[in-house]
């Protein structure tokens, strides 16, 4: 036979005593082929339906048969593989039975063989990588703890989400901006952490800004904690001359005529003239005469306003006082003083309807008068007239030619002492004191006086008579009074802060009446 264009498809083997042509080889190779389809489709393994009859083309006797369906489901694939493996192991057996037969292989042989196989080989579909298989139950909402079906889901934290359980931590709404604030595990809106951690000014109940190098920046009371922006303390807010806050929005100060503003606890127990003054002025006096300091000559008191009170200074010769603001004077010169004699009038725009008098005021001894600003609440006014009441007691008792910051600061122990004995009626059961004899008083204060050897506990009257006549105090009040020792024990002038300091230090140590002698003889404290 004549040699034609086929593709060798297999690799088969010759047999022979001589070299045949290769077409014989290609002849018998396609007979191979034909009894494999043969065999296959009459094989037991399927029934083919709708079959034809076999065709045969030309010289090769090839034969072809129509597609046929089988019922092996088997991949192609593999089908294709078997059958290509059994023609082979066909051809060698029929090798084999070859008498004294020898065979070889030629190049073109192994080449048809190599890309038989390939062909079957290569894949009829291009591969397939399985995507990754997630069971019903596998993401559980981290809020509500159930399933997470179908449909859209967060992931955030190494948790997952409904979209409606995504919540912030502090309003409870969900979170659906694409930023968030964290504080450990806990989610909050933005604005929402703002509000929880960015400090706000107690004033205009603002956001505090931030300064020119982006940091937060306020300004807070030693002892209110009130914390406000800086442009406070120049923007003419109004601050009580009393507790020192500032007027915040939501409140209403009141206006005392002078410059002076008063808030509403403040008012609450402000005393506004002269007649109000008058008893706790002698619950004081009681106060130190209970101490065995009793002060023998009637000394005025007035309640003044504030131009009348910087007058007054001006007009005094000797003295030292408290700046930026002087609450009160012990006047030792003969003066014309302005006083209030009758109180204001509380309304919508402040305080109106108040009554003043002149008074002409005649030295009779060391002490003139004393004078107090009007307006303030009843435990500074108190405390007022105990630091000025102390100034007379010096004078009248011929302590002469002291330096400020040893007269200032032991006016300023007994003022502390005072506001004690009102605040804290039990806190000075366990003073140092030289003496062993007084033991069996449980009052609040001390005495001192020509009989005694120290400083020791008694019982004055103003500790009874100003709780009976106000019914005893409010929680406010206290707190106010707390207030007031506060600035006394961290006054910051040399005099008065100072001064202060090294007295009570002295009276702790070594009792007031050991103090007071040392003070008379060598104008100092003791060490």
């Amino acid at each position: 036979m004549s040699s034609s264009n086929v593709n060798h498809l297999s690799q088969p083997c010759i047999y022979g005593h001589v070299v045949s042509s290769h077409a014989e080889r290609k002849s018998r190779f396609m007979k191979w082929l034909s009894k494999i389809f043969k065999s296959g489709a009459g094989s037991s393994r399927g029934v083919s339906t709708g079959e034809e009859q076999p065709q045969f083309i030309g010289d090769e006797n090839m034969v072809w048969r129509a597609p046929f369906r089988s019922l092996d489901d088997r991949p192609r694939a593999n089908k294709e593989k078997e059958e290509l493996d059994r023609a082979i192991a066909l051809s060698l057996t029929e090798d084999l039975k070859r008498p004294n037969g020898y065979r070889w292989r030629t190049e073109t042989d192994d080449d048809l063989a190599r890309s038989l196989r390939d062909s079957f080989n290569s894949a009829p579909y291009p591969s397939y990588t399985p995507r990754e298989y997630y069971p019903r139950g596998y993401r559980t909402c981290a809020g509500c703890k159930r399933e997470i079906g179908y449909g859209n889901y967060l992931g955030c934290m190494g948790s997952f989400f409904h979209p409606e359980c995504f919540r912030c931590h502090a309003c409870g709404y969900p979170i659906t901006e694409h930023e968030f604030s964290l504080s450990g595990r806990d989610t909050y809106h933005k604005s929402c952490f703002k509000e929880l951690t960015h400090p706000k000014c107690e004033v205009c109940h603002q956001f505090i800004p931030t300064n020119g190098v982006g940091l937060i920046e306020y300004r807070c009371h030693p002892f209110w904690s009130q914390k406000y922006c800086p442009s406070h303390e120049h923007d003419y807010t109004s601050r009580c001359c009393s507790c020192e806050r500032l007027e915040s929005v939501n409140t209403r100060y009141y206006s005392l005529g002078d410059g002076r503003s008063l808030c509403l606890e403040c008012m609450e127990s402000a005393i506004m003239d002269t007649g109000d003054c008058q008893p706790l002025y002698h619950a004081i006096r009681d106060y130190y005469e209970g101490m065995n300091m009793r002060i023998d000559q009637q000394i005025p008191m007035l309640l003044v306003e504030r131009q009348a009170l910087n007058e007054a200074i001006e007009g005094e010769k000797h003295g030292f006082h408290h700046m930026p603001e002087t609450r009160g004077l012990c006047l030792s010169e003969e003066q014309t003083v302005t006083s209030i004699l009758k109180r204001p009038r509380m309304e919508r725009r402040g305080l109106v309807g108040i009554r003043t008098q002149p008074q002409k005021l005649i030295r009779r001894c060391e002490v003139t008068a004393i004078l107090v600003l009007y307006g303030l609440p009843r435990l500074l006014t108190g405390a007022i007239l105990a630091h000025e009441l102390m100034h007379g007691w010096l004078r009248l008792n011929d302590y002469r030619n002291l330096r400020p910051e040893v007269e200032e600061g032991i006016c300023q122990v007994l003022s502390h002492m005072w506001l004690e004995s009102e605040v804290m009626p039990t806190s000075r059961n366990n003073i140092p004191s030289s003496s062993t004899a007084s033991t069996s008083s449980s009052s609040s204060t001390w005495s001192y006086g020509p009989s005694t050897s120290s400083y020791g506990p008694s019982t004055p009257a103003s500790s009874t008579s100003s709780s009976s006549k106000k019914g005893g105090k409010s929680s406010v009040e206290n707190k106010l009074g707390e207030f007031f020792m506060h600035q006394i024990a961290h006054d910051a002038s040399p005099a008065y802060g100072g001064g202060y300091r090294s007295a009570m230090a002295a009276v702790n140590k070594y009792g007031l009446r050991r103090t007071l002698d040392h003070i008379r003889y060598t104008g100092t404290f003791p060490e």
